[in-house]
């Protein structure tokens, strides 16, 4: 009945916007995205806003000068948590890095930065009694450096192979930064069912964020428990700022919105008839993350987990991201 409510809702909101244009069918998708939203995701919400352009420095005065190599430890590391039976968390302070451990060794979902990868990752993973040394697979959701600048030491050390989407090794292959990349392995396909001993992730091309984004269906377990997470594999609308590396010619703002727009949709609906009740992302604010992961170090046998918000809640997680992209749209015309 709830998914047929949240159907109802989506049908409802959509035949109020036939006929619509300008700044009022742009209010009436912020809305939807508002009321889609609630208390639970907010931190969404800010893809509805209008990006403030960039601050210009005071005339006759230059930037100050960017600070050379990595950021301290101190402002990024973060200590690994096991969330479920089977998933942990072994990402930074804002960018979330994911184990699933299987009887026959782990996937890694998003490898993080090249100099927080070995911390994080190859020393965090002993901290929860695993061993590095069998990551099997690494699914990078995206090729953005904050995502895959580590892919190439785990590929390195761990022989682990290296899954991206076709468009976004591409993307990589382009890149000039001077961060390590990872050599050209594995391409995701769209529907691909990537089995580990007793565990099977499901991938599927979500483009948008980047044209290569793989968002996954992850199973995992709760005390012998059951329950099935979405990660959603890229969040903001990068070509709003970013304009050299998204905006041509023929991929103008319209085609990133249109193409963001139908991804979320289109993976809302693969969760709803999954059942996932789980919600994860590749950056802590955007699930939840900071706020969940102490709440697990307090959680009593009683209690909910934190992570499990119910089918329900991660469609309407993937409505304010849907409805915000439509917003961005109408913001076009």
């Amino acid at each position: 009945m709830k998914s047929y409510a949240v159907a109802l809702s989506l049908l409802l909101t959509a035949g109020a916007v036939i006929g619509q244009t300008g700044k009022e069918s742009v209010d009436t998708h912020v809305a939807a995205a508002k009321a889609a939203a609630r208390q639970e995701h907010t931190s969404l919400l800010n893809l509805c806003s209008v990006p403030e352009p960039p601050a210009a420095a005071p005339q006759g005065q230059r930037a100050a000068a960017q600070p050379q190599g990595p950021p301290d430890r101190s402002q990024w590391h973060a200590e690994p948590v096991k969330v479920f039976d089977n998933l942990y968390f072994v990402g930074m302070t804002e960018y979330s890095s994911w184990a699933v451990n299987t009887s026959d060794g782990i996937i890694i979902i998003d490898a993080i930065f090249d100099y927080s990868v070995e911390d994080e990752i190859a020393q965090g993973l002993p901290k929860l009694g695993l061993d590095p040394k069998k990551i099997k697979y690494v699914i990078v959701s995206h090729g953005h450096i904050d995502h895959a600048g580590g892919a190439k030491y785990l590929q390195d050390h761990f022989g682990a192979h290296v899954i991206m989407g076709g468009p976004d090794w591409d993307l990589l292959d382009r890149d000039r930064g001077a961060w390590p990349k990872p050599k050209r392995d594995m391409v995701a396909a769209d529907g691909q069912r990537l089995t580990l001993g007793d565990t099977t992730l499901t991938l599927y091309l979500t483009p948008g964020h980047t044209l290569g984004t793989i968002s996954t269906l992850i199973p995992v377990k709760d005390n012998g428990k059951p329950h099935l997470a979405a990660e959603w594999g890229g969040t903001g609308f990068n070509w709003l700022r970013n304009r050299t590396t998204y905006i041509t010619a023929d991929r103008p703002d319209r085609f990133w919105f249109e193409t963001y727009e139908k991804s979320a949709s289109r993976f809302r609906d693969i969760v709803s008839k999954a059942g996932a009740d789980i919600i994860l992302s590749n950056h802590t604010n955007t699930d939840g993350s900071k706020k969940k992961l102490p709440a697990l170090a307090k959680r009593k046998a009683s209690d909910t987990h934190p992570y499990v918000i119910g089918n329900e809640s991660v469609q309407r997680f993937l409505t304010v991201a849907d409805e915000c992209a439509k917003a961005g749209l109408g913001r076009l015309n």
